[in-house]
Order: structure tokens, then sequence, then C-alpha cells
């Protein structure tokens, strides 16, 4: 599943592109498959907090379906 920015809320943007930043990375050194669960998690979670704050709750039901697919309960 991928996040689409919104290319006209810069903080929303810039913070979805950090989020991936880091997935990408905790990824790439990833062991095991828990700890590319736990990426995306932090990812996912990161997103859906910047939606709240900076993206007038647009894509938080794309984020929550995300988590729920991973195992969470949102």
């Amino acid at each position: 599943m991928s996040v689409i920015k919104t290319g006209t809320n810069k903080a929303h943007d810039d913070a979805i592109s950090l989020a991936e930043g880091v997935r990408q990375q905790s990824t790439a050194v990833a062991t095991s498959q828990s700890a590319v669960r736990t990426a995306d998690l932090v990812f996912y979670r990161a997103v859906r907090a910047s939606c709240i704050a900076n993206n007038n709750s647009a894509g938080i039901e794309q984020c929550n379906n995300a988590l729920r697919e991973l195992g969470v309960w949102v």
C-alpha cells in the first residue's frame, strides 16, 4: 500500500517523506520479518499522526487499513 502525497500540504508531504526514509533504512538492516513489520507499523503510525495534525484527517482510513492488515487494532 502506498501513501500518496497531497502536493498541496508541504508539512504533511515532508512528514511522509521522512517516515518513508526511516522505513527504508529500517528494513534495509532488518534481520527478521518481525523487524520489517515493526518498521511498517512505525511508518503507518507516523503518517496517520501527520494526517491528523497536518492534512485535515484525509488519509487516516488508508493508514488504519494498513495497520489492521499488520494486525493492529485501531
